[in-house]
């Protein structure tokens, strides 16, 4: 899979840093299990904790007619934090240290078939330097407790990481490990999963209370993702409020989210939809979206083994320049754990998501789901693919055949929703200048790609666990229409993730 040597590493160099977002589902670690958080490290009243993630990338992007489209790199990232928990308020300030090595410098084609994979957007993003480091405030917030007397109620402001869905964590395991991996960060996200990552400018409103959990969160997304320097902000905003209610006890526990986004793009860039390029020249207008919608989660435990289901859904109003915004996107899976081959503990999940096309690029609609700003990886393991346009027919085996070890195998017929669209890809704004979303036109195609991935996960002790995975997408039409050359990809990966 491994085809040169980066300058100056190793494949044992990459086989020595944190758990990763996106990876398949484990229940969360139990005392004593080796994922279990370090012991913290005390100067004074004051906490130091960090992280490095190294990770060696094998990319096999779609074969254009110009560039290369295989190719290797490494994405690092140290984090350091500082941060103090005293009666009424508590504080972190953390630093993150991002160092691409070895982009790629010829991984972009002319026209359509554009970046050739993720080391180009990495190497464009960066003024076209193939080496390159930034140091910049990855967090640096106060946050205060016990507000009116209540023990639920907190107030977050400064600099923070924010996953849409993670305001509560459910007690039972399968409920966990279902919403961390599969609804957690689907609109909003610090996308994890990149060598930068995204943070927020802004202020959390929590209420925890035992009958359920009311959240606000206003922000402005930083810059990073692919770009090193996460310094500044990206000239978005959002506002986000949502109620969060267990359900159940026993053999029969449930979740019930309902959510409301509004999301304000105010930059003068290039909209990324299937008008004609005159036609989005003519629109600087601002990005004004309302998004309505939920999840609900449910696990039945019974003698044969434990069931879930898992609905999620939105629907959008508002504006997307000067068109009316009109669209909707779902997910619907099921999984079972049968009580057999108690060594292995599979987990048997499929599912089917659909993010709505435009079927018109010639009226006052846009009727493309529009994903806001989410971390995609952990839904598209291969990015080469959102929600956006989309349709998505899943299926997974989960096996655990060690507290310490998880593999995930996974398949998806990815389609678009809607022919007359384009395939989209891309997570959201991390640059004033630049859109967060590409598209392509495939004339009229519609079956999209065949992806095939596997992954082993394993939690090695408290501070380090190592990451494999290799996907293979087997092209269809679309791919044929803008990739003759070679219209299919693959994606390889070895990361290690150190904790302290």
């Amino acid at each position: 899979m491994f085809r040169r040597r980066l300058p100056g590493m190793c494949l044992a160099a990459v086989c020595a840093a944190t758990w990763m977002l996106g990876e398949p589902p484990s229940p969360p670690p139990q005392a004593g299990d080796a994922a279990a958080a370090p012991a913290p490290i005390k100067i004074g009243g004051i906490t130091v904790s960090g992280s490095f993630r190294t990770r060696e990338e094998d990319w096999n992007w779609f074969k254009g007619d110009t560039g290369d489209n295989t190719y290797l790199y490494s994405g690092n990232l140290f984090r350091l934090a500082f941060s103090q928990s005293l009666e009424s308020v508590d504080w972190q300030l953390e630093l993150g240290v991002p160092f691409l090595l070895a982009l790629p410098d010829q991984a972009v084609a002319a026209g359509t078939q554009g970046q050739l994979g993720l080391g180009a957007t990495y190497y464009l993003s960066n003024s076209k330097s193939q080496y390159s480091a930034m140091v910049f405030a990855k967090q640096g917030y106060v946050r205060f407790h016990n507000l009116g007397g209540s023990a639920g109620q907190s107030l977050k402001i400064g600099r923070f990481e924010f996953l849409d869905g993670s305001e509560v964590t459910p007690k039972n395991a399968t409920l966990a490990a279902l919403k961390r991996d599969r609804v957690n960060q689907r609109l909003i996200g610090n996308f994890g999963w990149a060598d930068v990552q995204r943070s927020f400018d802004g202020m959390q409103y929590l209420d925890s209370q035992p009958g359920g959990t009311f959240t606000f969160v206003g922000a402005i997304p930083t810059r990073g993702v692919f770009q090193t320097n996460g310094w500044g902000e990206t000239n978005t905003g959002f506002g986000y409020a949502a109620y969060t209610k267990p359900w159940g006890t026993g053999a029969h526990s449930a979740e019930t989210r309902a959510m409301v986004i509004y999301y304000d793009d105010w930059r003068p860039v290039l909209k990324t939809d299937n008008r004609p390029l005159a036609a989005r020249r003519g629109d600087l207008d601002n990005i004004r979206i309302e998004t309505f919608g939920g999840h609900h989660l449910s696990a039945l435990t019974t003698k044969a083994g434990t069931l879930d289901l898992l609905a999620w859904g939105v629907a959008q109003t508002g504006n997307w320049g000067r068109l009316t915004q009109r669209a909707y996107a779902v997910d619907l899976e099921g999984g079972f754990q049968p009580r057999i081959l108690a060594r292995l503990k599979p987990w048997l999940r499929g599912g089917y998501t659909n993010g709505s096309g435009d079927g018109n690029p010639n009226d006052q609609t846009h009727g493309t789901f529009f994903q806001i700003l989410p971390t995609p990886r952990p839904f598209a393991r291969f990015p080469f693919f959102n929600m956006e346009n989309n349709r998505d027919l899943m299926g997974a085996l989960i096996l655990r055949p060690h507290k310490n070890v998880t593999t995930s195998s996974e398949f998806h017929a990815l389609a678009l929703s809607n022919p007359n669209d384009l395939w989209y890809s891309g997570g959201g704004a991390f640059q004033p200048w630049t859109f967060g979303y590409t598209g392509r036109a495939a004339g009229g195609a519609k079956s999209l790609a065949n992806l095939w991935d596997t992954s082993v996960e394993w939690r090695m002790s408290r501070s380090i666990t190592a990451t494999g995975y290799f996907g293979y997408a087997s092209g269809r039409a679309v791919m044929t229409a803008i990739y003759p050359k070679g219209k299919n990809g693959s994606l390889g990966y070895l990361e290690m993730a150190y904790k302290f």
